[in-house]
Order: C-alpha cells, then structure tokens, then sequence
C-alpha cells in the first residue's frame, strides 16, 4: 500500500526523511483541509478502513494490505468505526495520534531495513521531532503538556476551572511579580495554578510561560497563549466570555 508499486526503498537518513515529510503532508491534508471528503470516506458502515499518507503527500483511505506480513507497518485499522461515537473534533485528534504513531512505524521500519546505526536513527529521529506532530497541528498547538493530551477522550477533568482562567487572562502580572510571602489557606488553589502552568509552552510560538508576561488561554482546545502573539491585551481580555484561539476559530468556520 505504498503508492509506488513497492518500488520506493528510502536507504540514507535524509531519504527516509523526505519519506516521513511526504507522508505527513498528506495525512494532515486530511486532517485539516481535506477534512469534509475524509470525513465521508471513514463510513462507519464499511470495512475496517486505515488512511494511508504517501510520499507525494497525498492520502488515501482503504482496507489494509491483504498480504501477511505487509511490506510496511500498518496504519491503525478501524478508525471509521468511531466516527460517530464522539464529537468530530476528538475523533480527528484521535486519528492524529494514531496516524504520528504510524509514521514514527515507518520511518523506523526503513532504518532497520537497512541497518541504521545508533547515531543515524538518533539523527533521523531529532529531524522527525523538529517537526510538530500531526497532533500538534490538527489541534492547533505547538506543544501541549502530558496531560492536555489525554483530553482526547476526557475533556470533564480540564474543563472545571473556567473561573481562574477568567482570572488569569483579566489580571496574570500581578500574581506573578510579587515576591513570595507566606502563604494562608485561601491562596493555596492560586499557588497550585501557577506551579501547574510554570512550564508551559506558548501554543504560538512555543516559548516558555513568563510571569511578567500576558497570557491566555483558550476555552476549545485549552491551549495557553502569549497575549502579543492572538494580538489579545488584558484590557480586551476583560470583555471576552469564552476565548477561541485562531486555530479553533479556523475549525468552526470551515
């Protein structure tokens, strides 16, 4: 199921690389921009379907390969069959992680197939993971904390604290730039947030969360954001109810 009629044998570590990169592109065509047609492909009502991404960067949904072993790992089987058993958004974020994991399959395949030694698959990884995942992007972050990630299937545990996101997008600095004085009983919560998001990442730009710096988060997808890089200031944060980042609001006008 390559594409290429079994032809295409990637054998240095960049080769292998334009393979990943070919691949990716397509499956995040599918994912994004595809999206509707990929959608109605994934017929709950059909066999298990897998989508493939090929090197020409184009995608494919399809039975899998009928030999035993394939020649190439297999994409995750069946994704058709949870399509409309959770909300679209989840269901495409799911397809992502399976599809990272599939191209991680591949990649790797290629570099034991022709004897890659330790330096060249480290290599061929740190090129891979110099690139966001196919998760990253359908869901519109850079980089998300562990946890984030497990929203895919439960958004109940995130989603209870609208109030100190309220709090934090209105007035974040002044929290931040005291120095620490001892703490009472009522601010433990407040203590707890800010350990929580210490090491966060901006979902624009991928930098650290600073204390001296606006942040927002976003209500969708819950992603935090440098205020300067949504063009959001404190002030207009104060009249906005629920914030949707540029790429949430992208996914809900398609």
């Amino acid at each position: 199921m390559d594409g290429n009629g079994g032809q295409y044998n990637p054998r240095t570590v960049e080769e292998v690389f334009r393979d990943f990169k070919g691949r990716r592109a397509g499956m995040i065509k599918a994912l994004t921009s595809d999206v509707e047609e990929f959608f109605t492909q994934c017929d709950p009502e059909k066999e298990n379907l897998c989508l493939y991404g090929f090197p020409s960067e184009q995608w494919e949904v399809n039975l899998p390969a009928e030999e035993v072993p394939p020649e190439l790992p297999e994409p995750a089987l069946g994704i058709n069959f949870a399509r409309d058993g959770m909300q679209e958004k989840d269901w495409i974020a799911l397809v992502a992680v399976h599809s990272d994991a599939w191209l991680l399959a591949v990649a790797f395949y290629f570099g034991a197939r022709f004897g890659f030694d330790k330096n060249e698959r480290k290599r061929l990884f740190s090129m891979m993971n110099d690139l966001p995942t196919i998760f990253e992007v359908v869901t519109g972050a850079v980089k998300k904390q562990v946890k984030e990630k497990s929203s895919i299937s439960n958004h109940s545990s995130n989603k209870s604290k609208p109030v100190p996101k309220m709090q934090r997008m209105a007035d974040p600095p002044a929290k931040y730039s005291k120095p620490a004085p001892p703490k009472e009983d009522i601010e433990e919560e407040d203590d707890d947030e800010e350990d929580e998001h210490g090491d966060t990442l901006c979902g624009a730009c991928g930098e650290n969360y600073a204390s001296d710096e606006f942040w927002i988060c976003c209500d969708i997808c819950e992603v935090w954001f440098h205020g300067k890089c949504v063009k959001i200031t404190p002030a207009r944060a104060e009249h906005i109810k629920q914030y949707k980042c540029p790429a949430c609001t992208n996914k809900r006008s398609r």
